[in-house]
């Protein structure tokens, strides 16, 4: 699902491309930034070329939108953020993650505004936000822009046992 560019004071955050699925690759993957993520932790090494492939088409996906977010001075990779329209548009659930190179300086804050306005100007009437339980930064920063809790689940993280818990938080538009 392709949209335009969305902007944001410091940021644009644009369409996916081949070039940048080694990025994602990189933090989704990563042990310490990938924590929180359904996402098994990889070595650089070990990245099956199926995977790489299957990361390198994800602009291209017809139900998600999946966005890159860079500075708009220097183009530099963030971090990446998604999201997918839901129920004919009434409701979009996004997700997000910030390179660590740049975490508590206010991009996660910032991407999530910038998704927000997005999908209210194209109606949007909730916006969903999935979050582990024991992220406090993305908690911190979800009921700093007044979501709320609406659920509780759990989700395992993809090849191994570990079971982790969740909150759904949801904003009203």
């Amino acid at each position: 699902m392709k949209v335009e560019k969305i902007e944001t004071p410091r940021l644009y955050l644009r369409g996916f491309t081949r070039e940048d699925a080694r990025f994602a690759i990189g933090i989704w993957n990563d042990r310490e930034m990938g924590e929180y993520l359904a996402d098994p932790a990889l070595e650089e090494g070990d990245i099956d070329p199926d995977y790489l492939k299957e990361i390198e088409v994800l602009g291209e996906d017809e139900e998600c939108c999946y966005l890159i977010a860079e500075d708009r001075g220097t183009g530099e990779r963030i971090g990446t953020c998604s999201f997918i329209p839901m129920e004919n548009g009434g409701i979009y659930d996004i997700a997000y993650c910030v390179h660590k190179s740049h975490w508590r300086q206010g991009y996660a804050t910032e991407m999530i505004k910038g998704m927000v306005e997005y999908a209210r100007r194209h109606g949007a009437k909730k916006i969903t936000v999935t979050v582990d339980k024991k992220n406090t930064a993305s908690n911190g920063v979800m009921k700093k822009l007044g979501f709320a809790v609406a659920a509780e689940g759990s989700y395992k993280k993809r090849g191994t046992d570990r079971e982790c818990s969740d909150y759904k938080y949801e904003l009203l538009t």
